[in-house]
């Protein structure tokens, strides 16, 4: 059976949903998104430190889905179409985010992951402070902090999976708690 986006969005949705967007990705919109989820968590009851860390950790993974996703004809017009979603999980949140990749980024990401997820928070740190200093750029203007931010903050492991869209293009679904 072939991955179905709009099923899969669909599913996610029944959950207990803070937030969720689904389309094109543009500055603006990184902007509005932060401004709504962040007036949000002020009227929420949840810890302040706990939505600090949350919003920190957004801005991150909205950078990421800008930066990183690549463009696509998805319904009609060629756009970095995204989706992300913010889960109330009790105490926690859970972050789900999903953009759509070529297949020659598959291994790059997923060995990066699978790199990140068996470190400690020791080595964590580590890794973070060497890349920080280390004054490299990607093409993208980031230096690769991205991710191990995420996993520095969250003290999460990531969760990732690849879905075959179209040939050559996956659905890249990418998620961690908070």
């Amino acid at each position: 059976m072939s991955f179905s986006l709009d099923t899969w969005y669909d599913n996610l949705s029944k959950s207990d949903v803070l937030f969720t967007y689904k389309g094109a990705i543009t500055s603006e919109l990184i902007t509005d998104s932060l401004e709504i989820i962040e007036n949000k968590l002020q009227e929420s009851n949840f810890n302040p430190k706990h939505t600090k860390k949350l919003y920190n950790v957004l801005v991150e993974s909205l950078q990421n889905l800008y930066h990183h996703s690549d463009l696509y004809k998805f319904n009609g017009t060629p756009s970095k179409y995204v989706v992300f979603t913010i889960l109330k999980q009790g105490d926690s949140f859970k972050v789900i985010t999903g953009n759509f990749i070529k297949k020659d980024k598959i291994h790059f990401i997923k060995d990066r992951i699978e790199q990140l997820n068996s470190l400690s928070n020791e080595e964590i740190k580590a890794l973070y402070k060497m890349v920080l200093n280390n004054d490299e750029f990607s093409e993208k203007g980031g230096g690769g902090l991205g991710m191990i931010d995420i996993v520095k903050r969250t003290d999460s492991k990531l969760e990732y999976c690849f879905e075959k869209f179209a040939e050559d293009i996956y659905f890249y679904i990418f998620g961690f708690n908070v």
